[in-house]
């Protein structure tokens, strides 16, 4: 059809949320919306119908004709098109995906732990306002960033979930981490997309171990050669299907945990383990004319007004002079990446070793919370770039939380956390202050600085620091401690408050009703008088 081709505007909801998709500026009777894709390189179109309930369409002036899907379902995701009866161009083309929302559990070099995200299977169209963490279905507490805020060690009593604030009720499934080795982990999900990798249904729990590793290995036979997905956890690899990457393009045909080749394989391979694409192999570069581009650390998490160095390992052929650049990407959607250029004092690159290029950034800000990725390209040849993910930058503050709250009673027990938008590495060094002096704390409390029982003399202005070369440090808060003595006197006036409205009120009750008798009596003697009676 005319009007047909061409990219489609891409829409990424939450599951059971609500989408909006605009037409046109001058909704008629005559406009209608259908969804479009191909059967055996036949466009089919199906015109979309109307329940008025889950599905709408708005016709009023300035509404844009508008479709609104209400309650979206994973049945939902197709390519929505609005067009006129009369007319053969489209006026609208939009490719509809539809996110459920996921705590992914991912593997660290932090000895044997594990970090979580909040992660949708598309990157939201509507940016999240914030992401908001519960453990054991209780709040925890909310943040910017879909990190939690420390690395996690396996306890299977413990459970996890996220949700997107302002999308509560649509909480990600539970997760518990059952076991960290160093060369598995294994979790387990209440429901969801992780469970439908291994079993027919979605609504039950499931468990799955991971490797903690996954790299490509090439194997050589007399006839043909095999390229092996090889993980660090062999007990697990039967269990799992994989997904393969060829040339940083997804080889959809391969879901084994290898590839035979009948002759010599050509090109840049990686691989990872379905379910847990975040672990992803470094690229493995086969063949004449072969680049490859790897990653020290692809999730750094990093303190405001610190330092970070960035470093990209390249494979290219051998004498060969490079033009090198790295780009920034809010967000893995967009496509207008920001190229970075050295400014002297606050970002530079090194490029001294051989193969190694380093991207360095001092004095960071929440603003280079980004990914980045390394391009490179010869004098007459285009970039070079990996399509699949860089290196994830999380710059985060300092802040100091209590638990229960900031205003206790003496003797209660009192949680002070030095709170992070990400989680720090397990060597990181705390330091506490009490109205600007250090503390002295026993070497077990480092993140938490636990009170208990605390006492009038914990009372004053908290802050938090790591020990780094900037010293870098959270802005004071104030803990409140009231007397036990003060509470209990509160207590008991409220008490004796209460006690004296309560006599107040029976005094009151009595009289009204003594008067009420007294008047009685008065009347019906009255009475008797005027009858004679008396």
């Amino acid at each position: 059809d005319e009007g047909f081709s061409g990219q489609a505007t891409s829409i990424c909801a939450l599951k059971g949320s609500s989408v909006d998709l605009p037409c046109s500026a001058h909704p008629t009777s005559s406009k209608k919306w259908y969804t479009v894709h191909w059967v055996d390189y036949e466009v089919v179109q199906k015109e979309l119908s109307t329940d008025g309930n889950r599905v709408t369409c708005n016709m009023s002036e300035g509404s844009n004709f508008t479709l609104t899907i209400n309650d979206l379902r994973e049945s939902d995701e197709d390519v929505y098109y609005c067009r006129e009866n009369t007319e053969n161009s489209w006026l609208r083309r939009l490719q509809l995906h539809v996110a459920d929302l996921q705590v992914q559990v991912i593997p660290t070099t932090e000895g044997q732990t594990v970090t979580l995200m909040c992660s949708t299977s598309c990157p939201l169209t509507e940016n999240p306002a914030a992401y908001i963490w519960y453990k054991n279905r209780e709040f925890l507490y909310q943040d910017w960033s879909p990190w939690y805020q420390q690395l996690v060690s396996s306890d299977e009593a413990v459970r996890y979930s996220c949700a997107i604030k302002g999308y509560e009720d649509l909480r990600a499934p539970e997760v518990s981490v059952d076991s960290v080795t160093p060369t598995c982990f294994k979790v387990t999900y209440a429901k969801g997309r992780m469970c439908s990798y291994r079993q027919t249904s979605v609504d039950e729990p499931c468990s799955i171990t991971y490797p903690t590793e996954v790299h490509v290995q090439r194997t050589p036979v007399k006839d043909y050669v095999t390229l092996t997905c090889t993980t660090s956890c062999p007990t697990a690899d039967a269990h799992h299907a994989y997904r393969w990457y060829w040339n940083r393009q997804l080889y959809s045909h391969c879901k084994s945990q290898d590839i035979i080749f009948f002759g010599s394989p050509s090109g840049i391979f990686s691989c990872a383990v379905k379910g847990l694409e975040n672990l992803h192999s470094d690229e493995k570069c086969f063949g004449e004319n072969c680049w490859s581009v790897n990653y020290v650390s692809r999730r750094i998490c990093a303190l405001e007004g610190s330092s970070v160095n960035i470093s990209s390992e390249y494979f290219k052929p051998s004498n060969l002079h490079l033009f090198k650049l790295w780009n920034k990407v809010k967000r893995r959607d967009d496509e207008d990446a920001e190229t970075l250029t050295e400014d002297a004092g606050r970002v530079e690159f090194y490029d001294n070793m051989e193969n190694l290029h380093m991207l360095r950034i001092d004095n960071l800000t929440k603003n280079d919370s980004a990914e980045y990725t390394f391009r490179f390209r010869t004098y007459d040849d285009g970039w070079k770039q990996s399509d699949l993910p860089g290196v994830t930058l999380v710059v985060t503050g300092l802040n100091v939380k209590f638990t229960p709250s900031a205003v206790v009673t003496e003797g209660q027990r009192v949680t002070l956390t030095c709170s992070t938008s990400c989680p720090l590495t397990d060597n990181t060094i705390y330091i506490w202050y009490l109205n600007s002096r250090p503390l002295t704390r026993p070497e077990n409390q480092n993140k938490h600085l636990v009170l208990d029982p605390v006492s009038s003399q914990h009372a004053g202005n908290y802050s938090c620091a790591v020990k780094t070369p900037q010293n870098i440090s959270s802005s004071e808060e104030t803990l409140t401690v009231q007397a036990r003595g003060k509470s209990v006197a509160i207590l008991n006036a409220v008490k004796l408050t209460v006690l004296l409205l309560i006599l107040s009120a029976a005094v009151l009750l009595y009289l009204t009703m003594r008067k009420r008798k007294t008047q009685t009596a008065t009347a019906e003697l009255s009475d008797k008088v005027q009858s004679g009676q008396v």
